[in-house]
């Protein structure tokens, strides 16, 4: 009886520490974000006149930090996120930052609302796309489309849309996360382009 006791703690004992020794699923998402600015050289954007953006507006599906995509062979109307990745904020946050940093790395200010600020124009954006979409299996891209409104005093001074797809060098979510930084960056510099050529007060 004792023997058979003890081969029973013994037992007991091993597949213990086997358990231990079993990986545990991950519990927590890998956060991303839209990564270090690029290099300001060969990447500089216009100068641009002081600027106040307002707050990106974006539609429910992307106001919370879950990574979409969409499988466009097989049903394009349908995202989905990713299970075990998740941005470190909204999307419309990522870009409002990006924007921020990238016009400040090339001498702009962009001002808040709140600062107070009289006759400086207001830019508006609108994020309608911030997706990895997969065409094929084996290809993705990243696509971010936006809306920009630039409001004068009390008028409205201009309006465009703007769109950048690029492809992602693989189909999982960090492919995706980098295709979307390079097509946000891409997108920054249409906008302070097109914003450079505007008639506003400077």
């Amino acid at each position: 009886m004792r023997t058979f006791l003890l081969r029973l703690l013994a037992l007991a004992f091993f597949l213990l520490l086997g358990a231990c020794a079993i990986p545990r699923p991950q519990t927590t998402a890998v956060r991303y974000d839209l990564g270090p600015l690029p290099k300001a050289q060969g990447t500089a954007l216009p100068t641009l006149p002081p600027l106040v953006l307002a707050p990106v507006a974006s539609p429910p599906g992307l106001e919370s930090p879950l990574m979409m995509y969409r499988l466009a062979y097989a049903n394009g109307q349908q995202p989905r996120p990713y299970a075990g990745s998740r941005w470190s904020a909204p999307p419309a946050e990522l870009f409002a930052q990006r924007l921020k940093a990238r016009v400040g790395q090339s001498g702009g200010a962009v001002l808040l609302p709140s600062d107070g600020t009289l006759d400086v124009p207001v830019v508006r954006i609108a994020l309608d796309d911030f997706t990895q979409v997969f065409d094929s299996p084996s290809q993705s891209a990243g696509r971010v489309a936006l809306r920009v409104t630039v409001i004068q005093g009390r008028s409205l001074a201009a309006h465009r849309s703007f769109m950048r797809r690029v492809p992602a060098e693989g189909t999982d979510a960090d492919a995706g996360a980098r295709a979307l930084a390079d097509a946000s960056d891409a997108l920054i510099a249409d906008i302070a382009a097109w914003l450079a050529g505007l008639t506003l007060n400077k």
